[in-house]
């Protein structure tokens, strides 16, 4: 069976080995794809990350896809139908690492691309894409450096679709025009280790934070509204103890994260938590870790195009949701720009046998198109 080009491309992305951070050479094929498109290229690499802007066109309004050629680690590979970095095409579906999240995104959005600039070479505006191989791993070097760069020469992004697997049951089910914040802390509660024998001179950090623990996990810490839950906490990990079961441990250290929603603010969670640990008069200290503020895009045309698009190609009704976890519209949204996330179904990304229906990918390809017409085109 012949493959499309979106199919073509994807194979070939999936091929290089692309673990966070490196890109294993994906980068350059795109940018030789899109040097033929008539974009200008502006690589950014910081530290160990490839990152690059493209741009065709001077005026506004801009146009913007973002997105990631890193992958998480495959996994066992033995636990693989076949080679995570091969791509195999069995029963109308593509497999392999990226498949979904997101070098299937990716390739429906240049060949969308190729096609729209065939008919319409003169389109109203700019586009850009805007890529990084720091998306999966420590997102310091990736498309918040690329952000500030922008900025910091006033080159602002009208629209944004970022290409993650938004999708849930079917291809356009799901755009996301939203996500909520994220903010993790590494607590460690001390104590006084020694025998278990001799409670009078140990201090169980176990036992001491037990009832303040108990009570950030039953707080509310919102009511959340009409575009997002409530905020929720939720303990990752719990470390204590040396091995030994004669042994009270000298310090009990617990990790745990916030998915909150815009009722809330990073700095009133971190009062919050220090007021209720305090309050049991716990001897303790929190690294924090901050990765983003919740964002929301309200309808507008961004969202308009997009739901006009998906209707057009696939006849569904997209529905609008902030579920999920960060992705890098984070770092893009607080510039002024509207920001959604369209792209495969998700219910494989980050799982052994990633994989995305072959037939998605091309309609994908459709919809990104049809959204550049009615985004850029009278």
């Amino acid at each position: 069976m012949k493959k499309s080009a979106t199919i073509e491309l994807v194979c070939d992305l999936i091929s290089r080995k692309s673990v966070t951070p490196e890109d294993a050479g994906c980068q350059q094929v795109l940018i030789e794809r899109l040097e033929n498109l008539g974009f200008v290229i502006e690589k950014m690499p910081f530290s160990n990350v490839k990152n690059f802007w493209a741009r065709r066109g001077t005026t506004s309004p801009l146009l913007c896809f973002a997105g990631h050629t890193d992958v998480v680690p495959s996994g066992p590979v033995e636990q693989w139908h076949s080679d995570p970095f091969t791509a195999t095409i069995h029963d109308g579906y593509i497999r392999g690492r990226g498949a979904a999240d997101m070098k299937g995104g990716i390739a429906a959005w240049i060949t969308a691309l190729e096609r729209f600039l065939q008919h319409h070479p003169d389109h109203q505006g700019s586009i850009a894409l805007l890529i990084t191989s720091d998306e999966e791993g420590e997102f310091v070097n990736g498309t918040t450096r690329v952000i500030d760069t922008l900025e910091a020469r006033d080159e602002k992004i009208d629209w944004c679709i970022v290409g993650e697997a938004s999708s849930t049951e079917q291809l356009g089910d799901i755009v996301k025009n939203g996500r909520r914040g994220s903010l993790s802390g590494t607590l460690k509660i001390k104590g006084i280790q020694g025998h278990v024998a001799y409670p009078h001179l140990v201090k169980n950090p176990i036992h001491l934070s037990s009832a303040a623990i108990t009570e950030l996990t039953l707080l509310q810490w919102d009511q959340g509204n009409q575009f997002f839950p409530p905020t929720s906490f939720q303990i990752s990990n719990y470390h204590a103890g040396t091995g030994a079961n004669n042994i009270v441990p000298g310090e009990a250290v617990i990790d745990f994260n916030f998915r909150f929603s815009t009722e809330s603010t990073a700095d009133d969670l971190k009062s919050r938590v220090h007021s209720i640990l305090d309050s049991h008069d716990l001897d303790y200290e929190i690294n924090w870790v901050f990765s983003g503020n919740p964002f929301l895009t309200t309808k507008g045309q961004l969202i308009d195009a997009s739901l006009a698009a998906i209707k057009s190609v696939t006849g569904l009704n997209a529905e609008l949701s902030t579920s999920g976890g960060t992705s890098d519209g984070r770092f893009i949204a607080p510039t002024g720009a509207q920001v959604i996330e369209l792209g495969p179904v998700n219910a494989t990304i980050h799982k052994i046998n990633e994989c995305v229906k072959a037939d998605d990918l091309d309609t994908l390809s459709n919809v990104y198109e049809n959204i550049l017409a009615r985004l850029l085109v009278n």
